[in-house]
């Protein structure tokens, strides 16, 4: 059955991606975004790539008298909570800001959902609560010790929905701990659009293919890995955005909370992700080693075992596809 689906931040990149997936399989999705790190200009692009309009509101997800107007105008069936702030450095250098954003935003929000009677949310969350793995793969069950403000923000908004779903089971919210979404649509109308010099490894490399930046840096490569560079595991954003779908579906008969690993369970070094883009834009990346970053690890991916038997989901799409499809949303946004 086609819902309405509140997608908050629904103008960012994995929002973005979110909405066109929801509206693919019939749901009708509004966004709401105070676009600090989006654009307007995306909406439109979300209608031409949905062939239908795709309502968009203004708004801060912290303001309760907007918040309330929303669940008020419209028959919202359940929410997908993207909006939040992301940078790790950046939440190091202003703790306030992020947990203001980031926890005081979810607070409001199910506070405006529970007034409004609506019980259905699924949580964006990141494989940042898990903090540095004990081992690899890492499965929902692992140690939760995030060390930075962006991870800490993120699980405790986990344990307030976690205690929301036990005090009442009408609640149903999905906590889906990302792993390293990259690529774009195959569209190419939309993608990964970083304000400043990109901070993810992806749009890194493409800047660099683009001739932006001058050359990629390794951190370390001398880590007991394979090649000795670090070792993550990349989902293609559009695989992220049917994982969330999956949820909506799940939960529209499965009461409490439950948390869910995205990612491909496999793990790729720098140096394999460099040469995936090298064959998608046919040309040589610039790169130099540089020191290990304090706080890095040598490996770290997913065990998507948990979110495959719930959901039914699984990563279909590999490397060569993320690095091709943000390699053509490159050459596109650079126009």
């Amino acid at each position: 059955m086609a819902d309405t689906v509140l997608v908050t931040g629904g103008a960012g990149y994995i929002g973005s991606h979110i909405v066109v997936e929801l509206a693919r399989v019939g749901h009708q999705p509004i966004v709401v975004d105070n676009f600090c790190n989006s654009s307007p200009a995306v909406i439109p692009r979300l209608s031409r790539i949905t062939d239908r309009p795709i309502p968009s509101i203004t708004a801060d997800v912290r303001d309760k008298a907007a918040l309330s107007r929303i669940f008020a105008e419209h028959s919202i069936a359940a929410v997908v909570h993207c909006a939040g702030l992301k940078a790790v450095g950046e939440g190091e250098a202003q703790p306030l800001s992020y947990y203001d954003n980031n926890v005081g935003g979810a607070i409001a929000l199910v506070a405006a959902m529970a007034a409004a009677g609506v019980r259905r949310l699924v949580f964006s969350s990141s494989a940042a609560v898990y903090g540095q793995p004990d081992k690899n793969p890492v499965a929902e069950d692992a140690p939760l010790r995030p060390h930075n403000v962006y991870g800490r923000t993120k699980r405790i908004v986990e344990q307030l929905l976690e205690d929301l779903a036990a005090a009442d089971r009408s609640w149903r919210i999905a906590l889906l701990r990302y792993f390293n979404p990259a690529g774009a649509h195959s569209s190419a109308a939309i993608g990964e659009a970083p304000s400043g010099r990109p901070n993810n490894l992806v749009p890194l490399l493409a800047g660099v293919a683009a001739e932006k930046l001058a050359e990629i840096a390794i951190y370390g490569d001398d880590w007991p890995t394979s090649d000795g560079t670090g070792v993550r595991d990349y989902i293609h954003v559009m695989d992220l955005a049917a994982g969330h779908v999956a949820a909506l579906a799940y939960l529209a008969s499965t009461p409490g909370a439950v948390a869910l690993n995205l990612g491909t369970g496999r793990g790729h070094s720098v140096l394999e992700l460099i040469a995936a883009f090298e064959r998608a834009c046919g040309r040589t990346i610039p790169r130099r080693v540089a020191p290990r970053r304090p706080g890095d690890v040598a490996a770290y991916y997913a065990d998507p075992a948990r979110a495959e038997a719930v959901l039914g989901v699984r990563a279909r799409r590999d490397i060569d596809a993320i690095c091709a499809d943000a390699w053509r949303w490159q050459q596109r946004s650079g126009e």
